[in-house]
């Protein structure tokens, strides 16, 4: 049985990591912190647990939490960096869902989290959760650095047009939108239900903080600099999000919507968790709601020099918790959907 500690249970990714956790045959939560709510039961919180955990909140205890196979931080940014060291020094595998390890430039981190960054030196050894690209630099992991939630979404559905060199990678444009847990479980005016109710709007336009992670990830894989303009938005539900994503194709005409549909069909065919659907067919968030997919779908308008891709995921599964596991399983040679066999919730 897999040992887990989970540091910052309180928020939206943690209670996600104890649902899906729950159901997980082979690993066992046994220590889940919290220095704001040490000493309560977790049940007492998050209701929906009850029944399932026996366990109080407790203060970090680099002990108790090096006794465990893998750590979850589910921590905003500038926690991990502190801890994890501590970690792996005691031999513990750490699955980090915050921001502190996902971009490689300790300046560039700096620049995007305005502070130093507390262990720079860990920064080429973190692998990039995304398994669809780093499954077997994941299984021997020591630190994995989760994919944020736009990430996920966005990275999913460009990576076959420009493994292929298909698109020009330098005006690639991103519209996303998430429903509002995606901005964590702290209160904020912004995100109360009569502020975003019937609303829609844009948000982080002058620059969001996953551009960089994205701009990374995507320059890696096509060989040169990638650059994205990248616009979220707010929607008025709690999860989800929807991508948008326009690329200019590089030969325009020489590859039908046939042809790009084959090429998506044919990169994730093998991929449990990516579903490319069929032509002319488009992704919805409520057919992800609470399962660890992403569903994709792409077009050429007018059969013009543009592909727009579709890509939907649920924010706090495939886009945090639900990645994290899939991380965890392939870290420990466990099959890849334990824990996540979950169907999208419909209505």
């Amino acid at each position: 049985m897999v040992k887990v500690g989970i540091v910052g249970g309180t928020g939206y990714t943690g209670v996600e990591l104890l649902r899906l956790l729950a159901q997980h045959e082979d690993s066992e939560v046994v220590a889940i912190t919290s220095r704001a709510e040490a000493g309560r039961r977790l049940d007492e919180l998050f209701p929906n647990l009850r029944g399932y955990y026996d366990l109080a909140f407790s203060e970090p205890d680099v002990d108790l939490l090096a006794s465990c196979d893998v750590v979850f931080f589910a921590t905003p940014h500038n926690v991990a960096m502190h801890l994890v060291p501590e970690l792996l020094a005691a031999g513990t595998r750490v699955i980090d869902l915050s921001a502190d390890y996902r971009i490689r430039d300790a300046e560039l981190w700096s620049q995007w989290y305005g502070e130093p960054h507390a262990s720079p030196e860990l920064l080429a050894d973190a692998v990039y959760g995304l398994p669809e690209i780093n499954r077997e630099q994941i299984a021997k992991a020591q630190l994995v650095a989760c994919p944020g939630c736009y990430p996920t979404a966005i990275e999913l559905g460009l990576i076959p047009l420009l493994e292929s060199g298909l698109v020009e990678p330098s005006n690639i444009i991103a519209s996303a939108a998430s429903g509002t847990s995606g901005a964590g479980r702290q209160a904020k005016i912004d995100n109360l239900a009569s502020e975003v109710s019937g609303s829609f709007k844009a948000y982080g336009v002058g620059g969001h903080r996953h551009l960089p992670e994205i701009e990374q990830c995507l320059s890696l894989l096509s060989g040169s600099d990638v650059s994205l303009t990248f616009v979220p938005h707010l929607l008025p539900m709690v999860r989800g999000i929807h991508a948008t994503l326009f690329a200019r194709l590089n030969k325009p005409g020489e590859q039908s919507i046939e042809d790009l549909q084959r090429l998506f069909e044919n990169r994730y065919r093998d991929e449990p968790f990516v579903d490319v659907l069929p032509n002319g067919t488009f992704p919805q968030t409520r057919a992800v709601k609470g399962a660890n997919h992403c569903q994709l779908s792409l077009m050429i308008p007018q059969q013009r020099d543009t592909v727009v891709v579709m890509s939907t995921i649920d924010n706090l599964v495939k886009g945090a918790s639900g990645q994290a596991v899939q991380n965890m399983n392939i870290m420990l040679g466990l099959p890849e959907d334990r824990g996540l066999r979950q169907v999208g919730l419909l209505p």
